[in-house]
């Protein structure tokens, strides 16, 4: 009998990246079902706003001294105090001494605008539920450079797991003959889709 030292290092890969695949894996091929039936899962936007004041220090403070790029320390916060929101990381769009901050993430959306003249402050934050926060997942929407790795270092190890099952099915193969019909239908039906109905 033919002895393949390699085998139980191949094992050991395939069942260490099949380990560290199974949740991300789980979830992506979920939510690439939702994702294809977007449009037939009924989502329902929870839309909230809030009106506030700027403190009228805080107020002539900016106007004396009205900012054209950027946040100061004391403006941001307050806003993160008054909306219970966090700013790192967002960007201030100043135009004409008014203030506008996009804060898109993962399922929803929220904005905030202030007015330094009338030192009016309006906040709008949409959360479109968790269905829409799984897709934008899968998509790696707005979530950030920790998770655009996550996706990263997750697809390397689906290709260890892959090909390591790939080389497993190769030394297997012998005992197992319909091994290479399965694998060539594997590539042939999607190939096919592709080439007959995706135009």
């Amino acid at each position: 009998m033919r002895s393949f030292p390699w085998l139980g290092t191949l094992r050991q890969w395939h069942w260490i990246s099949s380990a560290l695949c199974l949740v991300g894996m789980l979830l992506f091929a979920v939510t690439g079902i939702t994702l294809n039936h977007a449009g037939q899962i009924e989502a329902k936007p929870q839309v909230s706003s809030q009106q506030s004041q700027l403190p009228a220090e805080l107020q002539t403070s900016l106007q004396e001294k009205t900012p054209t790029q950027g946040l100061p320390l004391q403006l941001r916060q307050w806003l993160e105090s008054e909306l219970n929101i966090r700013l790192d990381g967002r960007a201030a769009e100043w135009s004409d001494g008014e203030l506008y901050i996009g804060m898109p993430r993962p399922g929803g959306d929220a904005w905030l605008s202030l007015d330094l003249e009338s030192g009016e402050l309006e906040y709008e934050s949409t959360d479109r539920g968790w269905i829409a926060y799984l897709n934008d997942l899968h998509k790696g929407r707005n979530t950030g450079t920790a998770w655009s790795w996550f996706i990263d270092l997750f697809a390397v190890a689906c290709v260890v797991f892959s090909l390591s099952g790939l080389l497993l099915l190769q030394r297997y193969a012998p005992n197992r003959p319909s091994t290479w019909p399965l694998i060539g239908l594997g590539l042939v039906i999607p190939a096919l889709l592709a080439i007959l109905f995706i135009h």
